[in-house]
């Protein structure tokens, strides 16, 4: 099995924040990220930014993750 590195790890917990702060912007109306740093805040935009590069990341070393995982041993 292929271990996730600490870059791996930010990243997926950076996505589920996102996902998490998505799903309540979309059953409750509510953001969480702006209701704790402000409203569009230089730190809320901070958040939101990590979050996108985090997407990102993923998206690109997928390939090679999927790539590594189907070798047999």
């Amino acid at each position: 099995m292929n271990k996730m590195n600490p870059i791996d790890w930010l990243a997926m917990i950076l996505i589920i924040v996102g996902g998490l702060n998505w799903g309540l912007v979309g059953i409750f109306d509510f953001d969480l990220v702006a209701a704790i740093f402000g409203d569009m805040s230089a730190l809320a935009r901070v958040v939101y930014a990590l979050v996108g590069i985090a997407a990102a990341y993923s998206i690109i070393s997928l390939p090679a993750k999927s790539k590594s995982s189907n070798r047999v041993s």
